[in-house]
């Protein structure tokens, strides 16, 4: 079965597929069990299977474990944890930014890539930002409080 080497969260990640196809997504969660990135609409619609392919806002589903080549991969695991949470994180949790949780991957890994090119985004810029995430739960306005808390303390 040919392997597939994975830059993922700062290490190198071996992992065996027999279909090059086979979505990122699925390797995250089934061999690495990375479990932050969930599956949601399978069509790269939803963004809660968003991971941060060389810094930028990917959906999972939608990419091959063939095409990543040595692309660094993030996952919200990466970022950081309950002991040393990322600032984004952080912001989320002190907001009270997550109900149901589903959309909370995309949203901060959205919000982590927005801010390391715009430190200070205005409100347009924080919604075209978030805009590829669906939230069913409507936790729009404390999400929206939250990366504003996150880029105050960027």
């Amino acid at each position: 079965m040919p392997s597939y080497r994975l830059q993922v969260n700062g290490s190198v990640q071996e992992v065996a597929a027999d279909d090059p196809d086979m979505p990122l997504l699925y390797a995250l969660r089934n061999d690495l069990g990375l479990h932050a990135a969930k599956f949601g609409c399978g069509l790269g619609q939803c963004g809660a299977c968003t991971v941060l392919l060389d810094g930028a806002p990917t959906r999972s589903c939608m990419v091959s474990i063939g095409s990543v080549g040595n692309a660094a991969i993030v996952t919200l695991e990466g970022i950081g944890g309950p002991e040393h949470p990322h600032p984004v994180q952080a912001a989320f949790i002190a907001e009270q930014a997550a109900q149901c949780g589903y959309c909370s991957n995309g949203m901060m890994l959205a919000t982590v890539a927005l801010l390391a090119g715009t430190p200070h985004p205005d409100d347009a810029a924080i919604r075209a930002a978030l805009a590829g995430n669906l939230c069913r739960c409507g936790t729009h306005v404390r999400i929206l409080q939250a990366v504003r808390r996150a880029a105050e303390g960027a």
